[in-house]
């Protein structure tokens, strides 16, 4: 591990201690990207941002946490993309389409129902997104860093749709979590890193400070050998 990845993870620890402490996500939330409490307030603070009402198309995480953002999403007629696990499959995203599906909306916005009902496709098939709602396990305020659960398949989806032309520095980010995950210190981050320009909580819209630029798209030399080797897409 590097210094920034020991900083991040002892970031992961902290925050993912204060949760369980506080009761405020599931227990057991340490490796995942945590199934706040409130997490559908904090759906309906992100549903009523300009952002959001101008949002077309939405990429979303599978996560339990932004359920209530992609079930939303389906429901006003948005068009949604999620990623298949692990970047798995050669065609690595889900096209959810609501005008389409087979499967009450509840079923297919979750990570077991939308391989039932959804279609995968790859970069070369999807629409520009509009708008990028991503799973954190902590933001700083000062300029929108986010640390995620740490196995990096966020960093590489957003990578993997820059270098594609749909998601560009006009393309808003946001995230979803609980008052307890924000913070008001500066976090670790690595080059291949992205920061969110929203931060929403159950009860708070932040509007980070503008912070580095948005990724240009895969960064070779960022790549692990295991990654390469697991992900189709990128060894093609």
């Amino acid at each position: 591990m590097t210094d920034i990845d020991r900083a991040k993870e002892a970031v992961r620890q902290h925050v993912w201690d204060l949760l369980e402490r506080d009761g405020a996500a599931p227990p057991g939330v340490h490796g995942h990207i945590p199934d706040f409490v409130g997490k559908e307030e904090a759906a309906a603070r992100l549903g009523d941002s300009d952002v959001w009402k101008k949002a077309r198309v939405i990429k979303c995480n599978p996560d339990r946490a932004q359920l209530p953002v992609r079930i939303r999403a389906l429901r006003e007629g948005k068009l949604l993309h999620m990623a298949v696990p692990k970047l798995a499959t050669r065609q690595p995203f889900y096209l959810l389409d609501p005008t389409l599906l087979a499967a009450p909306i509840e079923i297919a916005a979750t990570s077991t129902g939308a391989p039932q009902v959804a279609p995968t496709v790859g970069p070369e098939d999807m629409l520009p997104v509009d708008l990028i709602v991503c799973g954190s396990v902590a933001v700083s305020r000062r300029g929108g860093v986010r640390v995620g659960k740490g196995a990096g398949y966020s960093d590489l989806e957003i990578a993997l749709l820059t270098d594609a032309g749909l998601v560009t520095t006009d393309t808003a980010i946001a995230t979803t979590i609980h008052q307890t995950q924000l913070l008001e210190f500066e976090l670790p981050h690595a080059g291949h890193d992205f920061s969110v320009d929203l931060a929403i909580t159950p009860t708070e819209v932040v509007a980070c400070e503008p912070g580095r630029a948005k990724p240009s798209g895969i960064i070779e030399s960022s790549l692990r050998k295991d990654q390469i080797d697991s992900i189709p897409i990128l060894r093609a």
